[in-house]
């Protein structure tokens, strides 16, 4: 696939882009690199990963980190139960070692997201999501896959991957990532989106709503971002949600009184409802100029 390909297969998936976007995806893409994006949360990191399953025809496997993360729900588990039934069934057996070894094999295996990855025959895409969540001994670990493409076993020994998946690794800069890490991956940073694009991905995802009510929640949401008192910024998707919500109640205009009663779909703290309430009421904020 050539660059040009790929900018047309995103403009039908309806993602909006910059040159610099396509320009790293394709290139990890051809190189087989890890994809690391940082960025607050929100921007549309995880979208990157869905829209290029789509645009590959690939499986999506997702892996969300969080704090405490380990092997056994990330790469494998042994199927404990099976493995105790056929010790049961098979304990009065004469060679016991080839039944110790027969409780290792696939059967008995359970493929977590990571060893699932590789050993598709079909290339995948892998999505690890707030990989920054996980301790960094779990980083430490995704070293071996990230610049091998292999995973080690105890039981089974090396295992190498059967196909190359695309992997895009997220992260909301929670806690540094570590050099090691960063130096296996392509690196991009994305920032909130412009008004300009901001208004192309309300025009994208949702056509049909009146293009005045667009330009008003959009800038409206420029200014919410901007405002240093608001504890959490909207994201992309609840631009998209606050938009919906007005096209379904019919509305044309962003008035005051219509932002406050659907302002729970881009604002999502109590804090932040009543910093808008405050503002709205004591004449602030007028209309959809302000926010």
């Amino acid at each position: 696939m050539d660059i040009q390909t790929l900018k047309q297969k995103m403009d039908r998936a309806g993602y909006i882009y910059d040159e610099t976007l396509a320009t790293v995806l394709m290139v990890a893409l051809k190189l087989g690199r890890p994809l690391l994006i940082e960025g607050a949360a929100g921007v549309g990191k995880t979208e990157i990963a869905k829209v290029m399953a789509s645009v590959l025809d690939r499986e999506l496997v997702r892996l969300q980190c969080y704090e405490g993360l380990d092997e056994s729900k990330a790469l494998y588990e042994w199927n404990y139960q099976k493995q105790l039934l056929s010790i049961q069934v098979n304990m009065n057996t004469e060679n016991r070692d080839e039944l110790t070894k027969s409780l290792f094999g696939d059967e008995y295996l359970l493929e977590r997201p990571l060893l699932k990855s590789i050993r598709s025959e079909k290339p995948v895409v892998l999505l690890i999501d707030e990989i920054d969540k996980a301790d960094e001994e779990f980083e430490a670990f995704l070293l071996e896959l990230l610049s091998e493409m292999q995973v080690s076993i105890p039981e089974v020994g090396t295992v190498k991957a059967r196909s190359v998946p695309f992997v895009v690794l997220t992260s909301n800069r929670a806690r540094p990532l570590s050099e090691a890490l960063r130096r296996r991956c392509a690196y991009l940073y994305i920032e909130y989106p412009d008004l300009e694009k901001e208004l192309a991905i309300l025009r994208a995802k949702l056509p049909h709503v009146d293009d005045q009510l667009r330009v008003q929640v959009a800038q409206a949401v420029q200014n919410l971002r901007s405002n240093e008192a608001i504890l959490k910024k909207p994201s992309i998707a609840e631009t998209l949600d606050w938009a919906a919500a007005l096209d379904a109640l019919g509305a044309r205009e962003l008035t005051p009184d219509i932002l406050r009663h659907t302002a729970g779909f881009v604002l999502k703290s109590n804090e932040d409802m009543a910093l808008l309430n405050e503002e709205t009421h004591c004449g602030n904020c007028g209309g959809h100029h302000h926010a």
